[in-house]
């Protein structure tokens, strides 16, 4: 091969490999810089606290935010218990597989349920057919005050509604578990103001910052396992004011209503009483992120019930200890 030659070909090779500017690259990027963010997190509550313990629900960003975790300490090592608040009313393949990802990090999984504040007196339903998740605040409360918790580490994320934008990454709570907006500290250039006194704690958020397509990108790319329901199967749902209801026997079908089977994934997995799928035929995480390239509703502005009922009532569900 003379020289000429050889230099066309490393031209034309050059020519035809992805330039740094190609969106796979922004993607990886973009995700390694959140990833980094939200492990460095993950580790400054583990050094700022002494009894945190990291929210587990089973769903898609508690996994995610459990990915960078396992990245952050290693399998078997996380220095925080899992905790789940159970309504008694979540879907079994989400509670299943909470299980199992638990038992295969080696992690301690503590689940405290709505069903025992009922119990107790503190929670009372105003019908028997009342969501409970609402109530979730009460139970979680009762927990911190249990185990003392001075740090919950959540899933949530500013993209998802309009009072979730509004917190901080560190979010201080008071000693009767309120969040007050107007309260928040300042987070300059990462530093965290962690002090705190008697009873109070933190909500910490490490994933924050990401954006639903920044999750099933790096669900994706990290072949992390869900749930079943994420992805198409088929369901009986009704439709109701523009939501599909699925039927079961907390939603059952009111007089007049038609059911219809239809092909579904559920885009965020909660209280039974309150979470419904959207029409999809997406079977695996890339397809899914095609699909969230084109939506233009949030996931729960199509898929939560208990969330249009206000515009103020997660604002207000927050303020009163709410996740």
């Amino acid at each position: 091969m003379n020289a000429r030659t050889e230099t066309e070909l490393l031209e034309a090779a050059a020519a035809l490999a992805p330039h740094p500017m190609h969106p796979r690259h922004l993607s990886n990027a973009h995700l390694d810089a959140l990833e980094e963010e939200t492990i460095f997190i993950l580790r400054e509550v583990a050094a700022s606290f002494e009894r945190p313990a990291l929210l587990f629900s089973g769903g898609k960003d508690s996994l995610v935010m459990l990915k960078c975790a396992e990245k952050a300490f290693g399998a078997g090592r996380l220095p925080y218990p899992l905790l789940m608040i159970d309504t008694g009313h979540n879907f079994v393949e989400v509670t299943d597989f909470r299980d199992s990802r638990a038992k295969e990090l080696q992690a301690e999984l503590i689940v405290r349920s709505v069903e025992d504040s009922m119990a107790r007196g503190t929670v009372r339903l105003a019908h028997p057919g009342e969501s409970r998740n609402v109530h979730q605040s009460v139970t979680l409360l009762e927990a911190i005050e249990e185990f003392r918790f001075d740090a919950l580490i959540g899933g949530a994320r500013r993209d998802e509604e309009k009072a979730r934008a509004k917190e901080r990454i560190f979010s201080h709570r008071d000693s009767f578990g309120q969040w007050q907006p107007k309260a928040q500290r300042p987070e300059l250039w990462t530093l965290f103001n962690t002090r705190l006194t008697p009873g109070e704690h933190f909500r910490v958020f490490p994933i924050s910052n990401w954006t639903e397509l920044d999750v099933w990108q790096y669900i994706e790319r990290e072949q992390i396992g869900l749930p079943s329901i994420y992805y198409t199967h088929r369901r009986k749902v009704i439709d109701r004011k523009g939501l599909l209801v699925p039927v079961t026997e907390l939603t059952a079908p009111k007089d007049g209503e038609q059911v219809v089977l239809r092909d579904v994934r559920f885009r965020t997995v909660g209280d039974i009483s309150c979470t419904c799928p959207v029409e999809s035929l997406a079977a695996t995480a890339a397809d899914i992120v095609i699909e969230t390239l084109a939506a233009d509703v949030s996931e729960r502005g199509a898929t939560r019930m208990d969330d249009k009922t206000s515009d103020a009532s997660m604002e207000k569900r927050k303020k009163d200890g709410y996740f």
